[in-house]
């Protein structure tokens, strides 16, 4: 049987697609734009004051029986991160995660609902989402270093093609699960479309779609330490380079400071779910 030569078919296309480069490099220049905003914005407070600004909204996010964990966690994690040196390493890294999430958001959150409201389009796009989240994630920074080279913005599209399945699926499902009678209920008020969506679906989903969003953070952030292979700064590189050179000093301070900052990212976005901040 003739072996199928499936390789120099996806290498034609990838040359097919790199005549419209035009496209790639705005996409670049937006991702490039948007995260170094992130980087200067939180660059210019200082680390104490960072620090004491996100403990406060850690207190006004938990519930009032949990008043005290999330801030003492983030207030002691964040000043130990400081205190070892890796502050500037961490606001690259959550510059990289706020941009990969806000971009799986807004494109992941239409889908979904779109997903929820057709039986067809939800059958064209969930055999794409199990493929997206089957594959393995370092193959993830071939097609981001063939388009975009390398460094920090082939890094946040890797992470936003990994990390929006879950917000499209739990949105999809968020706005399945609205009771048919509150539909029915709308549909006899003479909504439109827009103000079932808006004033019903939406807000009744809204738990389903945060437990999709923190979910998106979480793999936004696994995603940003695997793409320092390709470039991509923050902590991730300061791993990636550890393991290089067997440093088990700077591997175990790399490695503690991410897994604080993945703690203080699931604990706040879990706060703001409006189940989780009931009395």
């Amino acid at each position: 049987m003739p072996e199928l030569p499936v390789g120099t078919w996806i290498e034609d296309f990838v040359d097919w697609l790199q005549n419209a480069q035009f496209i790639f490099d705005g996409i670049r220049g937006f991702v490039a734009w948007v995260t170094g905003m992130f980087n200067s914005f939180f660059g210019l407070i200082p680390p104490i004051l960072f620090i004491l600004i996100l403990t406060v909204i850690g207190y006004m996010l938990v519930r009032k029986s949990e008043k005290f964990g999330l801030p003492i966690l983030i207030f002691l994690g964040l000043l130990f991160i400081e205190s070892i040196g890796y502050w500037d390493e961490l606001i690259l890294t959550l510059s990289l995660v706020i941009t990969a999430t806000l971009i799986s958001i807004v494109i992941g959150v239409p889908i979904g609902i779109w997903m929820g409201r057709s039986d067809l389009v939800k059958n064209i796009v969930t055999p794409i989402l199990d493929f997206m989240q089957t594959m393995p994630a370092f193959v993830y920074l071939i097609p981001a270093v063939a388009f975009f080279s390398i460094g920090i913005v082939p890094g946040v599209i890797a992470s936003v093609i990994f990390a929006m399945p879950p917000t499209v699926r739990l949105t999809n499902l968020g706005i399945r699960q609205v009771p048919a009678e509150m539909i029915e209920a709308s549909d006899a008020f003479g909504s439109t479309p827009g103000q079932k969506l808006f004033k019903v679906q939406l807000p009744m989903a809204k738990v389903t779609i945060m437990a999709g969003i923190n979910q998106t953070i979480m793999l936004a952030l696994s995603m940003v330490v695997i793409a320092a292979m390709i470039g991509t700064d923050g902590i991730g590189r300061e791993v990636y380079y550890a393991v290089g050179r067997n440093d088990m000093a700077m591997g175990f301070e790399a490695g503690i400071s991410l897994v604080i900052l993945a703690i203080i990212l699931d604990r706040l976005t879990q706060a703001l779910n409006p189940e989780n901040r009931k009395a």
